[in-house]
């Protein structure tokens, strides 16, 4: 019989100990998760905000000890990524962004990347009150979203201390192609995996080549430009983003932008092989690459064991997935963090 004291230690042991969150199974007819193969009559494990496992659904009904069932109609895929957001809410399938402090739509809720601007058009102002201003504002941002700099200044020697204080406090950049031609901001040190751009012109061989070269995702904010297919032939990384850039002030969802390209391509009488999955991966896994959150446990854009649980659930069949999901299906649910958000009608059991 063990003694009073170890009896005690077992009871606190116990008593410290979590009950494992419940594993919910999320299935469909179709699943995409983006960075592999779709796979029909597949589900994904959850547990909590994490996804355990991508596969058939019976192989995951006999393996995990599952607690509840949702069945959904059509189609899963991953989360789509908006990588400059509008201040405005969120449409219905965005899972993540990147938006600017000052957006009033920006929520802790939605995994992302808050950016603090710096416009500042002297680099004497930005000395006196800038800098500190800034490093104020990035102390403020709300925590567990990541925290960058949108380097919008004019001034070519703000742009190279902020580059600086990126680096030092490992922050997101982002730029503007509106504002600064890449090889203004790969001379101020902006460029890099840490850094993407928003974009919404046509860029030459050798701009496109020094982001391809320097990894830094171009993000395609609203109006997608003539050369969007040479950017995508070339290999350079691209996303989407709802925000306008300078030059324009037109918006459009995370699809519609990806239809946009397509119909341009189809006008031109164009049909590159693996467009329809290309646009579908810009709009997610590449938006995930912009933000920095592509990789590790907890990473977006993707579905896979110790990505986060965020997923978009449309209204589309057929035997081209990548294709249906871009003739404009409704999205009956969104999932961030294993929290369904429906949309529309759906069944679960």
């Amino acid at each position: 019989m063990p003694s009073a004291k170890r009896a005690a230690s077992d009871r606190r042991s116990k008593l410290g100990r979590r009950t494992p969150a419940p594993i919910v199974l999320h299935s469909a007819p179709l699943v995409l998760p983006i960075d592999a193969e779709p796979l029909r009559g597949a589900a994904l494990a959850v547990r909590g905000d994490r996804v355990l496992q991508v596969g058939l659904r019976d192989e995951l009904l006999s393996y995990f000890p599952v607690t509840r069932e949702q069945r959904w109609p059509g189609m899963i895929v991953a989360g789509l990524v908006d990588a400059c957001a509008l201040a405005t809410p969120p449409p219905p399938g965005v899972t993540a962004r990147a938006g600017l402090v000052t957006d009033p739509a920006e929520s802790a809720r939605l995994p992302g990347v808050s950016y603090v601007e710096v416009s500042y058009e002297s680099e004497q102002v930005w000395e006196e009150t800038g800098r500190d201003a800034v490093i104020t504002a990035i102390r403020e941002v709300d925590r567990p979203r990541t925290v960058g700099i949108a380097a919008y200044t004019p001034d070519p020697q703000v742009l190279e201390d902020v580059a600086v204080l990126a680096r030092t406090f490992g922050l997101r950049l982002l730029a503007d192609l509106d504002r600064h031609s890449p090889a203004t901001l790969d001379e101020a040190g902006i460029l890099g995996p840490h850094c993407h751009v928003a974009c919404g012109r046509p860029l030459d061989p050798g701009e496109r080549k020094l982001l391809r070269l320097r990894g830094s995702v171009a993000a395609l904010c609203p109006s997608p430009p003539d050369d969007m297919l040479a950017l995508l032939d070339e290999g350079n990384r691209v996303a989407f983003g709802t925000r306008a850039p300078a030059s324009s002030g037109r918006a459009a969802d995370l699809l519609s932008l990806a239809r946009s390209i397509r119909q341009q391509a189809r006008g031109r009488g164009a049909r590159p092989r693996g467009l329809d999955r290309k646009l579908v991966e810009a709009a997610t896994l590449g938006g995930a690459q912009a933000l920095g959150m592509a990789s590790r446990t907890g990473r977006i854009g993707a579905l896979g064991p110790g990505s986060r649980a965020d997923f978009a659930v449309f209204d589309a069949r057929g035997r081209y997935p990548y294709a249906a999901l871009l003739s404009g299906p409704p999205c009956l649910a969104t999932v961030v963090g294993g929290t369904v958000i429906e949309h529309g009608s759906s069944r679960s059991t």
